[in-house]
């Protein structure tokens, strides 16, 4: 006879700031520290499935904070069933909306349904969702970068056995961006993959003019070219590059993708966690992929994201860029280049004698 499906019996959110081996620079400035969310998520069963989402802001801890809490006190009770919890989201935020904090609050929260369901079954989420552990292939991923001052870092991913580096773009004129790309693809050699990201800075004009100037150096992809939401502007941009266009991280829900793909704005895509509806919203973008034929990658949430693309039809590649392992008591681990999932759940446990030195009390 089946288990019960688990009840949730209490959420959890906490507010950290912690600090950033690799401070991350881009064209409109500097991240230098992690601002997360901690989402505990209790059950009547003994197991607390975990979660975590990344603020960008510190102005936005708090607020995510309390509405996790807020509306984790109305889900106290409901079974632990992500489907039907996302359907209870959508008739509760329909007329609100579903972008910024909430869309990061309710996939945070679906993050850790499925951390918690794995737990309880003793499997990692990825056995869960069909699939098994496996190698993915990650890049590392980095700021605004200087090609002699920042020589070692470099070196050290290419010795990690990363077969893919991405640098952003866009802080400086065109000839920055150049100088910058071919010092970069002078020090890794013509085999590594080198990806760059614009994080939305330019027009589709100024755009269209950098890629040019950059195709000589057979560039991966090119990211976030323009603003998210100009879809048109994306497609622009894509008509005429030489270099494929990837976007996505910044587009919310399915729905969103599936207007992105029939706009035709990218080549690529790489939905986040966060922003996507945490494990359930990234299965139906994948299924969008797999029906367009459109590789797709995940950004940011390492740990998480190595369950998700083991079960991803079109999985391309896992972009690795740390904020979290200071408090996390297993941190994705490297191995040839690689990150392989790691159960049970989505392996996600606190380290908590670090949580505790930077959380911040409200």
């Amino acid at each position: 006879m089946s288990k019960p499906i688990p009840a949730i019996r209490s959420v959890k959110a906490r507010g950290l700031v912690v600090p950033l081996k690799r401070p991350v620079k881009n064209a409109f400035g500097v991240i230098d520290v992690g601002p997360l969310v901690l989402i505990d998520v209790a059950t009547d069963q003994g197991v607390t499935g975990h979660a975590y989402i990344f603020a960008y802001s510190k102005l936005a801890l708090k607020p995510l904070v309390h509405l996790v809490e807020e509306i984790g006190r109305e889900l106290i009770g409901k079974p632990v069933a992500p489907v039907d919890l996302m359907k209870t989201m959508d008739a509760k935020f329909r007329l609100l909306g579903w972008q910024g904090l909430v869309g990061m609050a309710v996939s945070g929260l679906d993050m850790a349904y499925w951390d918690a369901l794995g737990k309880l079954a003793g499997k990692p989420a990825v056995e869960l969702l069909g699939g098994s552990p496996k190698p993915i292939r990650a890049y590392d991923s980095y700021g605004v970068v200087d090609p002699v001052a920042d020589e070692k870092a470099l070196r050290d991913s290419l010795e990690q056995g990363f077969r893919g580096i991405k640098i952003k773009g866009g802080d400086g004129d065109a000839a920055n961006d150049e100088r910058v790309v071919k010092g970069v693809r002078a020090l890794i050699g013509p085999d590594i993959a080198l990806m760059i990201d614009f994080n939305q800075s330019l027009d589709a004009a100024e755009a269209t003019r950098r890629i040019a100037r950059l195709e000589p150096y057979d560039l991966h992809w090119i990211e976030e070219p323009v603003p998210q939401e100009n879809l048109c502007g994306h497609a622009k941009v894509r008509e005429t590059s030489p270099t494929p266009i990837q976007a996505g991280e910044n587009w919310w829900f399915p729905r969103g993708f599936a207007e992105a793909i029939e706009a035709g704005a990218s080549d690529f895509i790489m939905p986040d966690l966060m922003k996507c509806g945490g494990v359930t919203g990234w299965l139906q973008v994948a299924a969008q992929a797999e029906a367009a034929n459109i590789p797709m990658s995940s950004h940011l949430f390492a740990e998480a994201s190595a369950h998700m693309l083991a079960v991803t039809p079109t999985a391309h590649w896992l972009e690795y860029l740390d904020f979290a392992s200071v408090i996390l008591a297993h941190p994705a681990e490297i191995v040839g280049g690689t990150v392989t999932a790691r159960g049970p759940g989505l392996g996600l446990e606190w380290n908590e004698a670090e949580v505790a030195k930077y959380l911040i009390l409200y």
